[in-house]
């Protein structure tokens, strides 16, 4: 988490973030905050550790200050939700279930519901899985369309669950579909 605030701090487009309510220099000093905090609590003492605790607790704040309860934005920032569910157990891997076409540059895509999860993050490939590409988030299992297919373009699909207390499930294998 302190590497990626820091290098969000001076990262953080104005453009994607129009309504930012905390200063990425401020997020830097929080990141700075909880780097120390971290390095202190191999020391060991429940001071270290509240100490840590606060200064984590305060950097995750400024970034729910940020994207409020936009899931699409915070996943932008490269940070997972947390459920509010205080289970203890990680999510189920979720797998597909089918993937067909949709009409023209559409596919559809149908995963296993998975208990506890708050969404679904989906990637696609071109270059049979080298490479994956950002395909958007569902809040739904049953029915996900993916858009802006190019025909004759053979796809890999995969999906994981977000949520629970490890964040997200494992990512699904690879899916292929040729776009018509």
């Amino acid at each position: 988490m302190v590497t990626f605030a820091t290098n969000n701090s001076v990262s953080l487009d104005p453009v994607k973030f129009p309504k930012l309510t905390v200063a990425p220099a401020d997020i830097k000093a929080g990141a700075d905050a909880l780097n120390a905090a971290l390095g202190a609590t191999l020391t060991g003492g429940t001071v270290a550790t509240a100490a840590k605790n606060k200064a984590f607790k305060a950097l995750a704040n400024d970034v729910e200050n940020i994207v409020g309860t936009d899931l699409e934005l915070l996943l932008s920032t490269g940070y997972l939700p947390v459920s509010t569910n205080r289970s203890s157990s990680p999510l189920d891997d979720t797998a597909v279930v089918s993937l067909s076409n949709n009409g023209s540059t559409q596919a559809l895509l149908q995963l296993l519901a998975v208990r506890n999860a708050k969404s679904y993050q989906l990637q696609t490939s071109t270059d049979g899985g080298k490479t994956w590409v950002e395909a958007g988030i569902s809040t739904q299992a049953r029915r996900i369309v993916l858009k802006g297919l190019v025909p004759g373009t053979t796809y890999f699909v995969r999906a994981r669950a977000i949520g629970g207390s490890t964040g997200a499930s494992n990512w699904t294998g690879a899916s292929s579909i040729m776009s018509t």
